[in-house]
């Protein structure tokens, strides 16, 4: 195997290690496959089996791994999954997807061994929440969803998603587990890199450095206000007798309405801090008053009260935006934009003055790589909204006004700037130590992996049934 192939391999095998619960920040569709990748990695590491299927059963049991069944249609689904993205079926055999689903069980059925691992069904119940609200936003309506994914009814689309979405939930606890004590010293960098052969160093990709200013449309007082007094005013009527349950189906503007608002929750998930705040105050019975969080105004009522977990039901409406402060909002980042192009004021300055991106502003606008923690990006992992006008730009240049909006649908305007462009260049020991280092540790966790998992297929209940025990798994999961 070539080393080359090798290290672009352990930069996408551990994936799911630098992006745990993901899901509740932005980006996943549980029922599809989003890791091409991981797929990949099955082909380059060991090639599973490429004998063809010339029999299926309806939906049998393809595997059994402790707890957790492989049906065919599992296998089937993946694939699908996997073409409606691209992925042709040339590329993936079923062999590698069963192993691919192989691995995902184990660690989750160990992750249920282990008492020290807790997935609380709150945070498992927000984030199929966040995932069904987002899915009917990219396909238009909940109709078109089931109809996508073959359901009969939004409960069942829920429960097969609350139940996939737990699973891998564990299974990346799971592995983080694996890896959380696996470190790397620069001894061990400077001799990973050293092995590599000089004609097989990896070539890293065009990257750049990006810096952008938002300003964001005011919500008028006026809507605001009058945002306050419709939920003042439901809250009269739920303690006048009214069910807030039928009041968060009718007006609640996420995903839990149809719910009507319920949620249970613990201090520990991932949700706004006022709104834990305001739940984990009120008493059994008690509806709040109208407060605001980051997403919108709320009120809530507490059902009940179990141990450290709370059932509750809540409220959300969003104030909107005007034309006029649209419009507004488009003036003012024209008016800056212009400042900066005419070397009235720096982009570094504006942003710091200017920008409503709380994130960035105090770093100039400067955007850090979520994958890597730096501020490098390569020019592939650049937002698609972005890319070409990144693309284009000269180290320096300001780009045209760009429109965008957040997960709630709320628009907003931007600006960006090239801060640094690194161009396509084979790794060199001091200027990308960095992203070697981040190879380096992925083969040290890759290993840990590895050797978890053969330790752990010993002794765990394993049966391969049918055209699958004729497969070449990576694993010894046949214990042969």
């Amino acid at each position: 195997m070539k080393f080359t192939t090798k290290l672009y391999l352990l930069a996408f095998t551990l994936v799911t290690f630098v992006q745990v619960n993901a899901q509740t920040t932005e980006q996943d569709s549980t029922l599809t496959i989003t890791d091409k990748d991981n797929i990949s990695r099955a082909s380059v590491k060991k090639i599973d089996s490429v004998k063809p299927f010339s029999r299926r059963k309806a939906d049998g049991i393809a595997a059994v791994i402790g707890d957790y069944l492989i049906l065919d249609s599992d296998i089937t689904k993946m694939r699908e999954d996997a073409e409606t993205q691209g992925v042709s079926a040339s590329e993936i055999t079923n062999c590698q997807l069963a192993g691919r689903l192989m691995e995902n069980k184990l660690y989750a059925h160990q992750a249920m061994q282990d008492s020290t691992i807790v997935v609380s069904d709150a945070e498992i119940s927000n984030m199929t929440d966040q995932q069904v609200s987002r899915m009917v936003s990219q396909i238009g309506s909940m109709e078109k969803l089931l109809d996508f994914y073959r359901k009969e009814d939004e409960q069942g689309l829920r429960d097969e998603l609350f139940k996939i979405n737990k699973e891998r939930r564990l299974a990346s606890v799971m592995q983080d587990r694996i890896v959380e004590e696996v470190e790397i010293t620069p001894e061990e960098v400077r001799e990973f890199f050293n092995r590599i052969p000089e004609d097989e160093r990896p070539k890293f990709g065009d990257e750049v450095e990006i810096a952008q200013l938002v300003i964001k449309p005011e919500v008028p007082k006026e809507e605001e206000d009058k945002v306050v007094e419709r939920l003042n005013e439901m809250r009269a009527d739920i303690l006048d007798g009214a069910s807030f349950a039928t009041k968060a189906v009718l007006y609640s503007e996420d995903a839990t309405s149809s719910r009507g608002g319920q949620m249970t929750i613990t201090r520990e998930d991932p949700l706004d801090k006022d709104f834990k705040q305001v739940a984990f105050s009120l008493r059994a019975g008690e509806v709040s008053k109208p407060f605001k969080s980051e997403f919108g105004y709320h009120i809530i009522q507490l059902d009940k009260v179990r141990g450290q977990k709370l059932d509750i039901r809540h409220i959300i409406i969003i104030p909107k935006v005007t034309e006029a402060t649209v419009a507004d909002a488009k003036e003012k980042i024209e008016g800056i934009r212009e400042e900066i192009v005419n070397g009235e004021i720096t982009f570094d300055a504006a942003a710091r003055k200017y920008s409503d991106e709380k994130e960035t502003r105090g770093d100039g606008g400067q955007l850090i790589n979520p994958k890597s923690g730096d501020t490098r990006f390569e020019l592939t992992d650049v937002d698609p909204l972005i890319y070409e006008k990144v693309n284009n730009l000269e180290k320096g240049e300001v780009s045209l006004v760009l429109m965008d909006q957040n997960r709630t649908g709320q628009k907003f305007f931007k600006i960006i700037t090239l801060t640094q462009r690194y161009p396509e260049h084979i790794a060199d020991y001091a200027k990308d130590y960095t992203k070697i280092k981040e190879l380096a540790l992925r083969e040290k966790q890759f290993e840990a992996i590895e050797k978890w998992q053969n330790e752990k297929i010993k002794e765990t209940y394993i049966k391969i049934n049918g055209d699958y025990k004729d497969c070449e798994f990576n694993s010894n999961w046949l214990k042969n």
